[in-house]
């Protein structure tokens, strides 16, 4: 199943989406008569979604997804958690091995994009760079859990990316400030339940600038598997409703590339994974103060 927040003049909503056919949350409350509450982390979350699952496949989808705009699929959430260096062919190409714990990144919520809008990037920065991640989105609150019930907390997944300024990175000799820009992390396009993605670790995952072919890997690559990383990391916090963890990025990114060809004003950015959807931006360097 494909759970969108959606924006529909000026007013925010979510819905059910199916070969580009939106089946509204007034729709699903009126086919229903469930009276589903107004925010969608507390449909998704707090019981709702389960009472009415068994019903939505009934459900007709009436509306061309075209009529709305599809924002970052969760809203303000607790924590963004972000993977460095976790699939071998991206460390290898550092020159690193892929380390055996979570090496991460904490982004602000205020990083938040979604597909379809615009990357903005202050003019300071120099070496703009993409990174394609697999996100996941933690469905319950968790602390100290195995493995096996990591896999359990995962509510979904989306195409997760973590923008980052290179320059400022290697300014600072660590990753949060490069990686915290507002806008530097759109996601989307919609969420894709766990139970859709019959292997979460065997996905393949593009990442396209201006319709050429930058990363081209999949998620087998990972060194660090899924329900690891879910139990790894909540041994050392809570893990939350809504909180988004994305998994790493594979190897062709301009990082340490001798011949780096850096994001530019303009420039068209198209990430896919395999079965849970296409993100896609535009590049917007602004004047900065």
């Amino acid at each position: 199943m494909k759970i969108a927040r959606l924006l529909y003049e000026n007013t925010e909503t979510y819905g059910l989406i199916k070969e580009n056919k939106v089946a509204t949350k007034d729709e699903i409350t009126y086919q229903t008569g469930v009276p589903i509450p107004q925010s969608i982390k507390d449909f998704l979350f707090d019981g709702w979604f389960n009472e009415v699952k068994d019903q939505l496949d009934d459900l007709p989808y009436n509306e061309n997804i075209s009529k709305f705009k599809l924002l970052s699929p969760i809203p303000n959430p607790n924590k963004i958690i972000c993977l460095a260096f976790n699939y071998t062919d991206h460390a290898e190409e550092q020159g690193l091995k892929a380390p055996e714990d979570p090496s991460i990144v904490i982004k602000p919520r205020t990083t938040l994009n979604s597909t379809n809008s615009d990357i903005i990037c202050p003019d300071f920065v120099t070496q703009l760079d993409y990174e394609i991640e697999l996100a996941m989105i933690i469905g319950k609150n968790c602390k100290n859990i195995s493995e096996e019930e990591a896999k359990e907390a995962i509510f979904g997944y989306m195409v997760f990316n973590d923008v980052s300024a290179r320059d400022i990175q290697f300014k600072d000799k660590q990753f949060t400030r490069g990686k915290s820009f507002d806008t530097f992390a759109p996601c989307g396009p919609w969420i894709t339940t766990a139970d859709e993605i019959r292997d979460p670790q065997n996905l393949k995952l593009s990442t396209k600038i201006n319709g050429e072919i930058r990363q081209d890997s999949s998620t087998s690559k990972m060194f660090i598997k899924i329900p690891e990383i879910v139990s790894k990391i909540s041994k050392v916090m809570t893990l939350e409703k809504g909180d988004i963890i994305s998994t790493g990025t594979p190897a062709g990114v301009m990082l340490n590339k001798p011949n780096a060809v850096f994001l530019k004003d303009g420039d068209k950015v198209e990430m896919e994974i395999e079965n849970v959807g296409v993100l896609r931006n535009t590049i917007k360097f602004v004047k900065s103060i």
